[in-house]
């Protein structure tokens, strides 16, 4: 363990602390700094002053990426161990739910509606006002999701996994079955259903590696010993649906009720259904901000 010497004793802001742990998660001080609602040269700042108060260097800077040097990494689970205890702290002097504060960050999917998100959040933030909820996407979709929350990047998470990483637990929201989506003049287009293997020649279109609606077709593929061409690849499921209704291909995707010009067809194999979950980390017991947030959630599912 490295030795660390400090040569300013004034007192280390809880800020910085936010600062150093955002940075370290994020691995960009830019990024870091779009999820603390700060100015990039603000976080800079922050960052250099932790530095001079602890007398070391947290991290190297290498082109765009910031990596933590061996103190860095030395430092950054007592810093979280710090910022933990302050929310404990101001959980516990709450009494009132009205003066419920603090920060909640949800992973979400952009484009598909898994429950009435807008009006949960309209009434969490009528009833406390003092909480901030930052809403965040993956480029990857649900895996991303699920590995920003491991992470630590994120309180709580939309995850479609058919399976989560060890220290994750799953509320069930919502079950979509696949379904086939073409254009309406594809020669399918008139049956009642159609099966894998006759789709097999199509072109696909398909969200990217990742998502895992992907995940669970890739393996019913698999298990079939059917290859496949995906010649467009999207990062939300809607828009697949958009462009097979647009004939540029075939779409095997769940039905999440999206409105298209297409034709939908319903698929003749045995694929499990896309299960649609809010994912917490089961290892520390979370705040009362994401406690209730989440409870709100999974209040809002349908069915």
């Amino acid at each position: 363990m490295a030795t660390i010497d400090p040569i300013d004793t004034r007192e280390v802001e809880t800020r910085l602390l936010e600062q150093f742990v955002a940075v370290a998660a994020e691995g960009s001080v830019t990024r870091a700094a779009e999820r603390l609602w700060a100015a990039q040269s603000t976080v800079s700042a922050g960052i250099a002053s932790l530095e001079r108060s602890l007398g070391v260097r947290l991290f190297d800077r290498s082109g765009r990426r910031v990596v933590l040097t061996t103190a860095g990494e030395d430092l950054l689970p007592h810093a979280r161990t710090v910022l933990d205890a302050l929310d404990r702290m101001r959980d516990l002097a709450t009494v009132d739910d009205a003066d419920l504060r603090g920060r909640v960050r949800l992973g979400i999917f952009t484009s598909m509606d898994i429950v009435d998100l807008t009006g949960v959040l309209r009434r969490f933030r009528q009833r406390h006002p003092l909480v901030a909820v930052e809403l965040m996407t993956s480029p990857t979709g649900t895996t991303g999701l699920v590995q920003d929350l491991v992470a630590g990047r994120l309180d709580l998470a939309y995850t479609g996994l058919p399976s989560v990483p060890a220290g994750v637990v799953v509320e069930p929201l919502r079950e979509m079955p696949f379904r086939v989506f073409t254009a309406a003049d594809h020669p399918f287009a008139g049956r009642a259903s159609v099966s894998l293997a006759e789709l097999a020649g199509e072109p696909f279109i398909d969200t990217a590696h990742g998502f895992g609606n992907r995940m669970i077709l890739d393996a019913a593929l698999d298990r079939l010993g059917i290859r496949r061409r995906v010649v467009a690849e999207m990062n939300d499921m809607p828009a697949v649906i958009r462009f097979a209704s647009a004939g540029l291909g075939v779409g095997v995707v769940p039905d999440s009720g999206v409105r298209h010009d297409g034709a939908v067809i319903e698929l003749e194999d045995e694929v499990e259904p896309l299960r649609i979950g809010l994912a917490m980390r089961s290892g520390a017991e979370p705040n009362r901000a994401t406690r209730t947030l989440a409870r709100d959630i999974v209040a809002a599912r349908v069915g």
